[in-house]
């Protein structure tokens, strides 16, 4: 067996650079819990970005898998499989759509809905072919292809890798009055984070999601929510834009619908936008594969249960009430956020917030920071009470 840093040595000499990873190696998991390979256990606070919402190893969804593999893995696009008809109507319904159309990575979705959007704009709404407009917000994150790159305002993730995809105009997040007057007749969609993760997990303003939703209406404009990670039970909703009552036109979701075992991502939308494609224009060898199906399957009847939810509402009220109680102390400036799901501003002088990842990695507890000062907190949705309250324990400690 490797020792820690055997293990990061090797990687650091064989991997590109695209990360930079606490210096951990984990070797399993279970739960809430991973084990490194030094037999170290630690909480895991952040859950794969919530692509781990059901835990590690969650028993209905390694059950699921398991008896997919022995059946049949991949049949690519080009012939029928028996798990597909189920998955696309079944997801359909959770989300109280039509269509599905799967892709394999939350970024391929995104992608996905960029060329839906303009094809639609293009064939329904009549918009001037190759004239097409798609709003975005700033600060947004939704991948790293070459074309989302094209209207991030993350110059790590956008410097030097033009020439940019046009079509995309930037307004600020939450501000209705800039999103009205950059929508124009040639505006085909309007994106948008119901809760900018990667941004701090910045919660928009109160009415902002069924202002959009209301405008988009009135100017025959896709709203398309990417539901990547605040998605499939982290806020507490199966979705947040349920918070304010907000059905969008197109949901594009990933990370936890492939339940922490396999890559799933899908668009879901009505067939008066999905409709537009015929085949040939769009698709994957991958998507909506056999395994991807089974699993997909099995995590959205754990979310029709309500459990999910429920857990992430519950747990995620005493998590803010805690992480509240931080604020005004002197180490912490913000708290933001929703269920299961939390963005703690450190405050100068008590670290970087990757200072403060380290410390409480010391402490046994990984957790993720971002925008310099900033640590984020998303725990699975199985966390117990005792162990979600043992690592804010160990987040006074470090902020002490």
């Amino acid at each position: 067996m490797s020792t820690t840093a055997d293990a990061i040595r090797s990687a650091d000499a064989h991997s590109a650079h695209t990360y930079h990873p606490l210096p951990v190696v984990v070797a399993s998991a279970e739960g809430a819990w991973m084990t490194d390979v030094e037999g170290r256990r630690y909480l895991d606070m952040l859950a794969g970005y919530s692509a781990l919402n059901f835990g590690h190893g969650n028993r209905r969804l390694i059950d699921a898998a398991r008896s997919q593999l022995e059946r049949v893995t991949l049949t690519s696009r080009a012939f029928h499989h028996d798990r597909f008809a189920d998955f696309c109507t079944e997801l359909a319904a959770l989300c109280g759509k039509e269509m599905v159309l799967p892709m394999n990575t939350g970024a391929e979705a995104v992608e996905t809905a960029v060329k839906t959007a303009r094809k639609w704009g293009y064939e329904v709404k009549g918009v001037p072919d190759g004239h097409a407009k798609i709003v975005v917000a700033a600060d947004n994150f939704h991948g790293r292809t070459t074309t989302v790159v094209s209207f991030s305002t993350d110059h790590d993730a956008r410097d030097h890798f033009g020439p940019y995809t046009p079509g995309f105009e930037i307004v600020p997040y939450g501000d209705l009055t800039a999103l009205s007057h950059a929508v124009t007749e040639n505006t085909v969609a309007v994106l948008l984070e119901p809760i900018q993760g990667e941004a701090g997990v910045l919660v928009p303003p109160a009415g902002y999601l069924s202002g959009v939703r209301e405008l988009t209406r009135e100017r025959n404009v896709l709203f398309m929510a990417d539901e990547i990670q605040s998605g499939l039970g982290r806020t507490g909703k199966t979705f947040a834009c349920e918070h304010e009552g907000v059905v969008p036109d197109v949901y594009i979701l990933g990370k936890a619908l492939g339940g922490g075992v396999v890559p799933v991502s899908a668009v879901v939308a009505d067939r008066d936008v999905l409709g537009v494609f015929r085949p040939g224009q769009h698709g994957s060898t991958f998507g909506g594969n056999p395994l991807a199906c089974a699993v997909a399957l099995e995590v959205v009847a754990m979310l029709r249960s309500g459990e999910f939810q429920q857990r992430a509402t519950e747990l995620g009220d005493h998590l803010h009430h805690e992480l509240g109680l931080l604020v005004g102390g002197g180490a912490v400036t913000a708290v933001r956020g929703r269920g299961l799901w939390a963005g703690v501003d450190i405050a100068p002088g008590h670290g970087t917030g990757r200072e403060v990842s380290e410390r409480l990695m010391d402490r046994r507890v990984l957790v993720k920071d971002t925008h310099g000062s900033t640590i984020r907190l998303a725990p699975p949705l199985v966390i117990s009470k005792e162990d979600l309250d043992w690592g804010l324990d160990q987040l006074r400690a470090v902020l002490a």
